[in-house]
């Protein structure tokens, strides 16, 4: 099915089922420890043998060689797999670096040999008998020093963008603003660590993973073993978190299915917390420089935003300008990307890659630009508003109700209360501030397929290799297939992560709920088309209720057309070049109150709202778990969260949850979402958006410009940590 326009009828407006608060059908298993992660698939092997990961100890150079005797001989060790013994490899279509190192070594950490034993002690025992020597090189780990050095980005980066003639527009600005901000390395830090089991059945590979993005993972399992796509099976039914590090195959995965090759039987990996940090991948740093030209009224007239980032040799920028081509007016805009090439562990997705630490820098320049014009910021950014793309002014947006999340969040947050002179307000020993940020999220429809069977028993059985990385897939998609077929949600049975299943967005960059939905919509108006057909009512005329089919006057239940064969439908829901006609984009405002202790400089979250516009929203339970969730790791980003570099050795320093720091139940305050009733029928036809990436875009910002309305310091280097901050503090009273 091609979705291009709004279908005239669509069972899905009936909302008996869609858009109600439905608790997860998966909840059960997962709250009594039952639900089968990867890790954890004890039935399907259970004799299976433990890998150990080793990671290089350079950042940069060569394996000199690898000296397996003692670690051999090391009690219950039935395999080691090194670059010497794995066979040719290559390298995915999704890894930037090789997922095993030898003979260069290409990052710290990089695998460099797994330890199959008995058992994970003995496995673990092993690895410190293996011998490895380097040969180091000198590499790049300072994305200051490289910044001189960074090029221009391959085209299908879009790289650079211009619209009008900022140079001249921002020097004839009566007002001007530039200022550089920096955002730091950071980590996914998922509960759920890569996991992965292998098992041969002859040259049949069958891995049990814990993977978002079935069938990429699929396809780069095959190319890196050389191996014929249809000899693999991904299985991922259940994930503990993903945020993007899981979207790509990564190196437990590739060792566990040479280490099962190697030991003859099935093999678990799991990668141990220690190498999470340094062997997968991370949201990069970034250094960006913001300019904006105003009239004395506020309007902006020319605005620029320049970034700099690093990756390893044929990798990808962090795209920070995205949000500043499409969020505010302005005639003459210029924004730029450059890519410096830096020997640190690979760059890449992570929740909201790109608008995450664009809005960081965006959305604090926008709010010293409004106090240079002595402008609330609320108002400088809503007289910005725009209601076509700035950058091509043909395109208008599908829904924007940017202004509308402005506005209720103001109001519902006491905003007018707000002393917009920083440091005046007290509340006993704390400063207490204000501060607000934009959200901006682009929406994005991938191409997604689904099965949908009418069983013999009357039960309704979806099957598609969307995966629940804690999001609720399982939930929505059933909601959407009880609402097709006119049936409670409890006779829907949902299959999901198997590659033998229909290909489906797969999760990831929030496009995950609308377009997998929207598969499943398609499969179940090819299934109400077969139903129909076999009770004898015209299809175009069927209503779906009550566990009935029901047009012309006659009404049949759907048990007993099930009781003479089972009844498939299957589709796949395709978007052609909607996206280029209408600019889809998901909208916010972040409102935030913090304290901080006038004498010792401790900030504390003390309020927060999240106001979203994000097409209809499928399971308001749901997806305010996915904003809450998101708003409590942009706390993270303001506060604490950072890799730190070893510029020396070339490593994240703190590669351990008790060096780097998250948000834990102390840290964070009641926390209030607000989706506006909006419906996007250009979206699909679920009329929906994505909302676990927005409910992030901005959350920094708002805390830090909070923290300066608190205490008149502002900080342009996140984190926003004491040794910025208390040695530019007011002196306490």
């Amino acid at each position: 099915m091609k979705f291009t326009t709004p279908a005239t009828t669509n069972p899905i407006d009936r909302l008996k089922v869609v858009g109600k608060p439905t608790d997860r059908i998966d909840g059960p298993l997962k709250t009594t420890g039952t639900a089968p992660y990867a890790y954890e698939q004890h039935k399907v092997a259970p004799n299976a043998a433990y890998g150990y990961v080793v990671g290089a100890s350079i950042a940069k150079g060569r394996i000199k060689s690898i000296d397996t005797t003692d670690a051999k001989r090391a009690p219950g060790v039935i395999a080691i797999v090194t670059y010497e013994n794995a066979g040719k490899l290559q390298k995915g279509d999704y890894n930037t670096a090789h997922l095993l190192a030898g003979p260069q070594v290409e990052h710290y950490h990089q695998a460099v040999a797994l330890i199959v034993a008995d058992s994970f002690e003995q496995a673990r025992a092993a690895s410190t008998l293996l011998r490895v020597s380097y040969a180091k090189e000198q590499g790049q780990y300072d994305l200051e020093k490289a910044k001189e050095t960074a090029k221009k980005p391959k085209e299908k980066d879009k790289p650079d963008t211009r619209a009008g003639n900022f140079e001249g527009g921002y020097a004839k600005a009566p007002v001007k603003f530039d200022a550089t901000y920096t955002t730091p390395d950071q980590s996914h830090v998922m509960m759920e660590p890569h996991s992965s089991i292998a098992i041969w059945n002859g040259d049949k590979l069958t891995l049990y993973t814990a993977n978002q993005m079935i069938n990429w993972g699929k396809k780069d399992l095959a190319k890196t073993l050389g191996i014929p796509e249809d000899n693999v099976r991904l299985v991922s039914p259940y994930l503990g978190g993903g945020f993007g590090g899981k979207l790509f195959l990564r190196s437990e995965a590739v060792l566990a299915a040479l280490g099962a090759r190697a030991a003859g039987r099935p093999v678990k990996v799991q990668l141990q917390r220690a190498l999470m940090f340094n062997n997968t991948t991370h949201r990069p740093a970034t250094i960006q420089r913001i300019r904006i030209g105003a009239t004395r009224e506020g309007r902006i007239t020319a605005i620029a935003h320049d970034s700099w980032s690093g990756d390893l040799p044929g990798g990808q920028p962090e795209t920070a300008v995205n949000q500043t081509r499409l969020l505010y007016a302005g005639a003459d805009r210029l924004t730029t990307m450059r890519l410096a090439t830096l020997d640190l562990p690979e760059g890449n997705a992570m929740r909201a890659p790109g608008e995450a630490p664009g809005m960081m820098a965006l959305e604090i320049a926008m709010d010293e630009m409004a106090e240079k014009l002595k402008m609330d910021p609320v108002t400088f950014r809503v007289i910005n508003d725009t209601t076509v793309d700035p950058e091509d002014r043909k395109r208008k947006f599908s829904q924007r109700r940017f202004v509308d999340c402005m506005r209720m969040g103001a109001e519902r947050f006491g905003w007018s209360k707000r002393n917009a002179k920083p440091a005046q307000v007290r509340d006993g020993r704390w400063l207490v501030g204000m501060g607000v940020a934009s959200a901006f999220r682009n929406n994005m429809n991938m191409k997604s397929a689904a099965r949908v069977r009418l069983e013999r028993d009357g039960m309704i059985t979806v099957e598609t290799d969307m995966t629940d990385i804690g999001t609720g897939s399982y939930t929505i998609i059933g909601q959407t297939a009880a609402e097709m077929l006119g049936v409670p949600l409890a006779r829907v049975n949902v299959r999901l992560g198997d590659s033998a299943y229909p290909v489906s967005s797969g999760s990831g960059g929030q496009w995950g709920g609308n377009s997998s939905t929207a598969g499943v919509y398609a499969a179940c108006v090819k299934l109400r088309e077969a139903i129909a057909q076999k009770a004898g009512v015209d299809a175009a005329q069927a209503d779906f209720s009550d566990g009935k089919v029901s047009g012309g006057g006659k009404a049949t239940d759907l048990r007993e057309l099930a009781s003479q064969g089972e009844i498939v439908g299957e589709d796949t829901m395709e978007y052609g070049d909607l996206d280029k006609k209408m600019q889809q984009s998901t909208f916010g405002a972040h409102f935030v109150e913090v304290g901080v202790d006038a004498a010792t400089g401790e900030i504390r979250v003390r309020r927060m709202l999240a106001v979203c516009a994000a097409g209809r929203i499928l399971n308001p339970k749901a997806a305010r778990s996915q904003v809450i969730g998101a708003m409590t790791m942009g706390v993270g980003a303001a506060l604490m969260e950072e890799l730190v570099v070893d510029k020396r050795i070339g490593y994240f320093v703190n590669h351990d949850m008790a060096l780097y720091e998250v948000p834990v139940h102390a840290d964070i305050p009641h926390q209030e979402v607000v989706f506006l009733d909006e419906t996007d029928p250009t979206s699909s036809p679920m009329k929906a958006k994505g909302v676990g990436e927005l409910g992030i875009c901005g959350v920094a910002a708002a805390v830090a410009n909070a923290i300066y309305n608190a205490t008149g310091v502002r900080v342009r280097d996140y984190p926003v940590t004491l040794d910025k901050l208390l040695p530019k503090m007011p002196v306490a009273v």
